[in-house]
């Protein structure tokens, strides 16, 4: 019996990605088919791996493929699989409604972007999958039953906002997607896609690697349309750069062509071959909590995994490709591999050869990739500094970082060392929440007028890195808003001239900081707030508090400008006039201008702001 079929509608990002395809923004239409095969090729992969981890499973698997059938005469397409198939639930689950990360942010700048290209670059970072069959069908029927189950689902949609969705009897295993093809029109690269001829044409362009075989019948005969080689087991000589983006773009369902390719192999006593690739672009979960990592786990051409996390480090997480192990079991879990000692080697290999790609295009006479790459995936890899503490070394070798040097160009360590100041110790830097802040900062004055370079780090990352490695090349690195810095020595006699005011503003801004000092990195500002060495910067301190972590009340140091005629003129006024209430405010107002100077928040707006007009009134 057929259950009534039920009107079911889209949710609200799936309906606007519809009317995206159906309008056809994206110019290679042709590439709808080969994510219907990578859906089918998908559902085969996870049939095999299910039957044979659950020996109960009422399933065929004895001829696992994928069929196309053309129909010139109904304008149909059909591509057919005998895979997992899917249920009621799932087909809601995966076609009703994206649950794809970063849907949302996705759409927002895709309203945004008006230029088309750059829609079109936005698409394929995103991929969207089964949603690419609008862009060549006016309506589209899906015909599923989940193996194991005896019923089946019938779901159908002509993308206008809603769908059906009905249970029926009698349907074989695995998917079929058929397409009621919009009539041919080349001007808009909308093709017949009833010819047999354009149709082997594409399997071949996209999908020739496909494991599984591509079948269609051509009058009396069954053919197969794709090669089924394995593309990382083929030698690198007869793989061209297409085939390796097509793959690419299959593996990381990604419309775009990658940004690098990294291919390894290892003989001995483990065997495994590795392909992995380098995004062009950052995918837009990169940050988000439920992200997936790329890489997937073949064992003999079979598959095992799609994301396996324990090949590849988080902060490697956007690394796509695969890894076919020789002598692991195929009935592996992500538990066991978490302990094994062949993926444990595995994965030591391919981070080192990841890590000296990226190098090497920093090397390259090209320097558009790296740029490319730290711009997309830095603040990731940067991540790795905190955990991989054996790679640390090759991780600061490819970071590069804004400084004072150029107000556009990035440095790496390495430059930045070979251009240090005879004498210089330390590679100084300093966190902040942007570069206008850094720089408008009274912490850099005797840097800069000394001709220091100074690294400026705005990544929340930056925070949280710079105090747990130790250097680069021997050299420390050290907060120019941290610590003691002598750039320059405070006279015995200064020292003996400000010593009453510094020990009496110690006492009355105790609530405030800690200790009140002169200072030798400052020029032109009065005074600026300072950290002991080992503190929390105010900004870590802040993402502590935003995270619910409770944090004690850190107390950090002024520090004076000796030279400063407003510090110079508070000294005098205490040595003649000694405490008073009137030398208390303006010790309150001069730690509150240092405060906001270096971006932080007074802990009472309302009596400062009424301080300072008691005190210009006094100007007038």
């Amino acid at each position: 019996m057929t259950t009534s079929a039920e009107t079911l509608e889209f949710q609200s990002e799936a309906r606007q990605l519809l009317q995206l395809m159906i309008h056809s923004i994206y110019s290679n239409k042709d590439t709808f088919l080969r994510e219907l095969v990578s859906n089918a090729s998908d559902a085969l992969d996870k049939l095999r791996l299910e039957a044979f981890r659950d020996k109960e499973l009422q399933a065929d698997t004895d001829d696992l493929h994928i069929e196309i059938d053309t129909d010139p005469e109904n304008r149909t397409l059909t591509v057919r699989d005998n895979g997992i198939g899917m249920s009621r639930d799932d087909v809601v689950a995966l076609i009703g409604t994206i649950a794809k990360s970063g849907t949302a942010e996705f759409l927002k700048k895709l309203k945004e972007t008006k230029d088309s290209a750059a829609s079109q670059d936005l698409i394929g970072q995103f991929g969207i999958g089964f949603y690419a069959s609008f862009m060549v069908a006016d309506k589209v029927t899906l015909l599923t039953r989940h193996a194991g189950s005896d019923e089946g689902v019938r779901w159908e949609s002509e993308g206008e906002g809603t769908y059906t969705i009905e249970t029926v009897p009698d349907l074989p295993q695995g998917t079929s997607v058929v397409l009621h093809l919009k009539p041919e029109d080349t001007e808009d690269q909308l093709f017949d896609y009833t010819s047999a001829t354009k149709i082997k044409q594409i399997v071949k362009k996209y999908s020739d690697f496909i494991t599984w075989p591509i079948r269609m019948t051509e009058g009396e005969e069954v053919v197969t349309v794709n090669s089924m080689k394995a593309l990382w087991a083929r030698s690198s000589s007869d793989v061209t750069e297409d085939e390796y983006n097509e793959f690419y773009k299959h593996v990381a369902h990604d419309w775009n062509d990658p940004l690098e390719t990294i291919r390894l192999q290892a003989e001995g006593t483990f065997e495994y071959q590795a392909l992995l690739f380098l995004p062009a672009h950052a995918p837009l979960d990169l940050f988000m909590r439920e992200r997936k990592r790329g890489v997937q786990l073949y064992v003999k051409r079979v598959f095992i995994m799609d994301d396996c996390e324990a090949l590849m480090p988080e902060y490697l997480r956007f690394v796509k490709g695969v890894v076919d192990a020789q002598d692991l079991s195929l009935n592996v879990s992500r538990e066991i591999l978490q302990q094994d000692r062949q993926i444990q080697l595995i994965r030591r290999r391919l981070v080192k050869k990841v890590l000296s790609t990226v190098k090497t295009l920093m090397a390259d006479e090209n320097p558009d990739k790296y740029e490319t790459f730290w711009k997309e995936f830095g603040r990731a890899v940067k991540e790795g500094l905190l955990d991989d503490f054996e790679n640390r070394t090759a991780i600061l070798d490819i970071c590069s970082f804004a400084s004072t040097n150029d107000p556009e160009k990035l440095t790496s360590l390495r430059e930045y060392v070979e251009r240090m100041k005879d004498g210089q110790e330390h590679i100084y830097y300093l966190t902040g929440e942007s570069r206008q802040s850094i720089e408008n900062s009274p912490h850099l004055e005797a840097f800069q007028a000394k001709g220091y370079e100074v690294l400026v780090l705005t990544d929340p990352i930056d925070e949280m890195w710079v105090d747990s490695v130790p250097g680069f090349e021997e050299k420390q690195f050290q907060s120019v808003a941290k610590g003691e810095v002598e750039l320059d020595d405070t006279s015995d006699e200064q020292k003996e001239e400000f010593s009453g005011l510094l020990t009496w503003l110690t006492t009355s801004l105790a609530e405030q900081v800690k200790e009140v000092r002169l200072s030798t990195r400052l020029t032109t500002s009065p005074a600026c707030i300072v950290g002991d060495t080992n503190d929390v910067t105010p900004t870590l301190e802040k993402m502590y508090r935003a995270m619910g972590q409770e944090m004690p009340q850190i107390k950090r140091i002024l520090e004076l400008n000796p030279g400063h005629p407003l510090v110079s003129g508070l000294r005098d006024a205490f040595a003649s006039q000694g405490e008073n209430d009137g030398l208390a405010e303006t010790a309150e107002l001069l730690y509150g201008m240092a405060l906001l100077a270096e971006g932080g928040e007074l802990g009472d707006p309302a009596r400062f702001t009424k301080l300072l007009a008691t005190h210009l009134q006094k100007t007038l």
